[in-house]
């Protein structure tokens, strides 16, 4: 396997489009880059990149396609999914309309989160995401030739996905976390997290609702 195979170069074009894409995923980092900082922002996008790597392997060992040919499991995570966005969203809300911590002065206010939290919402939020094991069973298939080793090329192909999210959403962590330092206002950044917490929740209901 090469990193120039034209079936790897054209699922990294494709994998790059997706993760740019604006969905769960980044508003959750925006959320959390708001509420720690740049540290809680990249954590949340380490626990999302290690999702992958799973959904990766879900596919090669074809565990996706019982979840998503399986109207009773498709359902029971799509409800969970949709649970947890919907939950996330409130606490973001909750944060967004309540009081900031107190601040040193010429410090900015962040919330003390300790980072295995922010790993285990990035990485949670991935997993309990049908669309995106359906989105691996759907993809990956399309991006390998007969013969191929199908775990070692799923790994690759997740490895690739997992490498342009790092540096998208790490960018967006660290732009949320650079502007909240110079321009944010504590009322401003009130309003952005309550805007986040709606997102979520709205993305939470579209999931409850979403078809197969």
């Amino acid at each position: 396997m090469s990193l120039l195979d034209p079936q790897v170069l054209a699922f990294a074009v494709v994998a790059a489009l997706v993760t740019i894409s604006p969905g769960a995923d980044t508003f959750l980092v925006v959320r959390n880059a708001l509420r720690g900082g740049r540290r809680d922002g990249f954590m949340t996008v380490l626990g999302i990149s290690s999702g992958l790597y799973f959904h990766a392997l879900l596919s090669a060992l074809g565990v996706s396609a019982v979840l998503a040919h399986s109207a009773g499991a498709f359902l029971t995570l799509k409800i969970a999914g949709a649970a947890y966005l919907a939950w996330l969203g409130i606490q973001s809300l909750r944060a967004g309309f309540g009081r900031l911590p107190p601040a040193p002065s010429g410090e900015v206010a962040t919330a003390q989160v300790p980072p295995l939290r922010s790993f285990r919402e990035g990485l949670l939020t991935n997993l309990l995401n049908p669309k995106v094991i359906v989105f691996y069973l759907a993809l990956l298939p399309q991006f390998m030739e007969p013969g191929d080793p199908v775990l070692a090329r799923s790994l690759l192909l997740a490895a690739i996905h997992c490498a342009e999210g790092i540096l998208w959403l790490g960018f967006v962590a660290w732009a949320v976390d650079r502007s909240r330092r110079l321009f944010l206002t504590p009322a401003v950044r009130r309003w952005l997290n309550a805007l986040c917490g709606t997102v979520l929740i709205a993305l939470g209901l579209r999931l409850a609702f979403a078809q197969r």
